[in-house]
């Protein structure tokens, strides 16, 4: 039998010596040994990349969501919803960072180099929603409440400018009046009653439908509870909804922003306008699924 070399094997199949070598080590390459401190492997020795992820919440995404995300895995689904959720919900709201940008910052933790002017609060926006995701995977089962709400927008507005505004109140609810694309919003003074209003006719419904999501969602930002942040939140508040109840979860992707925001607007007089957004944006998460080989029914 003829043996090739670790070199020859990780270009052979397209992966990083590093990694050959400790599955050497592990025992998971038939047939491999060593020669002094040379690997020798069959030329024939067969190499999966198929990993096999724990069941333990009964959601094959929401699993392997936490799994990648505690092997801190790069390249797959977490990987990949990170920087897809990260760069379109703050490109909705206005960050000017590119989606190679934020991907940059979430794979090493620096801006790097760029010719234009970068705004410091996209970039600690964008590392705050990073940590947002990683809150809302680890809570995806827990019951939705007003101080889960109220710990996201501090994860999201925490270290920006806004935060060192005393009338921002950062984590908690507004305390000046606002206003979303013209229209009026909640008065401050009647949040906190609107919101126990909101999660308890939400958790009143048994099992929770897509279209129950999006109603929560739109009643959430006719609330606009927060002073800014409002529509990170709802969005990554739908995510969690969809891990939490069995349904393929979406990313409102920027070009979709218009559609999404007429629905929002409709959503009272014609709710297929919001409800035919997201199940193109969950269409688009299906192929994900699909790439990366999680079964969801």
């Amino acid at each position: 039998m003829r043996y090739i070399s670790v070199n020859e094997f990780a270009k052979k199949w397209n992966i990083p010596e590093r990694t050959v070598r400790h599955y050497c080590t592990s025992g998971k390459i038939k047939g491999a040994f060593l020669t002094g401190k040379t690997w020798n492997i069959p030329e024939d020795a067969v190499f999966s990349k198929k990993i096999n992820f724990k069941t333990i919440t009964g959601n094959p995404l929401l699993d392997r969501l936490k799994a990648e995300k505690s092997m801190k895995l790069k390249g797959g689904i977490y990987h990949r919803t990170q920087i897809d959720l990260t760069y379109n919900s703050n490109r909705i709201e206005g960050s000017k960072l590119s989606h190679d940008q934020t991907r940059f910052i979430f794979d090493t933790n620096t801006i790097g180099v760029s010719d234009q002017n970068i705004n410091v609060d996209d970039i600690i926006e964008t590392t705050n929603h990073f940590r947002s995701i990683d809150f809302i995977i680890e809570k995806a089962k827990s019951k939705l409440t007003e101080s889960m709400i109220k710990e996201l927008h501090f994860l999201i507005k925490s270290g920006t400018s806004d935060s060192g505004k005393d009338w921002f109140n950062v984590g908690k609810y507004k305390l000046l009046p606002n206003e979303v694309g013209g229209n009026e919003t909640c008065h401050p003074k009647e949040v906190g009653n609107e919101m126990k209003k909101l999660l308890h006719d939400y958790h009143q419904l048994e099992r929770k439908s897509l279209e129950d999501i999006l109603n929560f969602h739109h009643r959430f930002e006719v609330i606009h509870p927060f002073q800014d942040g409002n529509g990170r939140v709802g969005r990554l508040i739908m995510f969690k909804e969809c891990l939490a109840n069995g349904i393929v979860p979406f990313i409102i992707s920027d070009e979709l922003k218009l559609f999404y925001y007429r629905g929002l607007q409709e959503w009272n007089q014609v709710r297929e306008y919001l409800l035919d957004t997201c199940l193109t944006a969950q269409d688009q998460y299906k192929n994900l699924l699909k790439y990366f080989e999680i079964d969801f029914e």
